[in-house]
């Protein structure tokens, strides 16, 4: 199964449509820092604001501009159940290597429902999936029992685990399939969950730093963990960074600054505050990364 640093990808705009030629850019600076995988259509690729057209072509053209270099691990995730399952249908049709889907918001559904709504859209698709647990952003915490339940299922592979409790972390992985794979959904817990057996992180720090955070995973992976402690320390300003306020806005906002792509959003997402963006800059300099 996929291991170390995958960037959870910024999806750039250009006069409300999505920029092609930066996109391509992104992707190829990525693969050529020494990423292990690329995840388009997620969160901090404002996925929320795709329609579902844009969100299918956005998988496809990953898929293409990556051409089998590293693995597309596409989002496809929906609080709808039926949605989810045409999303994750179209990604492998696409030709992605596997799936990311957000437990579903804010309709709340029991640890059962949760259950049901993996299993179904698992049994709709050969693709690899990758639960993603976030309850600061979907109001619902899936349990340790319920993913161990899920990793019964032979094409639920991992999860994305972001509830920030490495108690949970610890059970997951105790209680799970053997094979069954932890990533830290959190850039900041990517050296405890994967010093605990976790196999690696979906990265925002990447977009901006790719190559800190593959030679922090690959550390880690080695077990060295004097230099994972190391960088860690190093990338700790450039992480909080990262949430001066709401992902995407700080990470897509380091890129605008960095040349990469413009600093634009889709509603209800809006540019940095003035004194947010100033704290940014300057943390970025100090990366001399503008």
């Amino acid at each position: 199964m996929w291991t170390g640093c995958l960037t959870a990808l910024v999806t750039p705009f250009r006069a409300g449509e999505i920029d092609r030629d930066a996109l391509a850019a992104l992707v190829e600076s990525q693969i050529a820092a020494g990423v292990h995988g690329l995840v388009p259509a997620g969160s901090t690729g404002e996925a929320a604001t795709l329609t579902h057209d844009e969100h299918i072509e956005l998988v496809r053209e990953v898929v293409r501009l990556s051409r089998g270099r590293v693995p597309v691990i596409a989002g496809t995730g929906s609080n709808s159940t039926a949605e989810a399952v045409r999303l994750t249908r179209a990604a492998e049709e696409a030709g992605a290597s596997g799936a990311l889907l957000i437990s579903p918001y804010y309709n709340r559904p029991t640890q059962e429902g949760i259950y049901h709504h993996y299993a179904t859209v698992a049994e709709a698709t050969r693709l690899p999936i990758l639960v993603y647990n976030i309850p600061g952003r979907t109001a619902s915490n899936i349990l340790p029992a319920t993913i161990a339940r899920l990793s019964e299922i032979p094409n639920i592979v991992g999860v994305k685990e972001a509830s920030g409790s490495m108690a949970q972390v610890l059970e997951i992985i105790a209680t799970s399939a053997p094979d069954f794979a932890v990533y830290s959904g959190d850039d900041i817990m990517t050296l405890p969950i994967m010093a605990a057996g976790g196999k690696g992180v979906i990265a925002v720090t990447s977009n901006v730093a790719p190559q800190l955070m593959v030679d922090l995973t690959e550390a880690l992976l080695a077990g060295d963990l004097p230099r994972a402690r190391g960088l860690t320390h190093e990338l700790l300003p450039l992480v909080q960074a990262m949430s001066l306020e709401v992902n995407p806005i700080p990470v897509k906002t380091a890129l605008a600054l960095m040349g990469r792509c413009l600093e634009e959003f889709r509603l209800p997402l809006t540019c940095m505050t003035t004194a947010a963006r100033e704290r940014l800059a300057g943390v970025l300099r100090d990366y001399e990364l503008i």
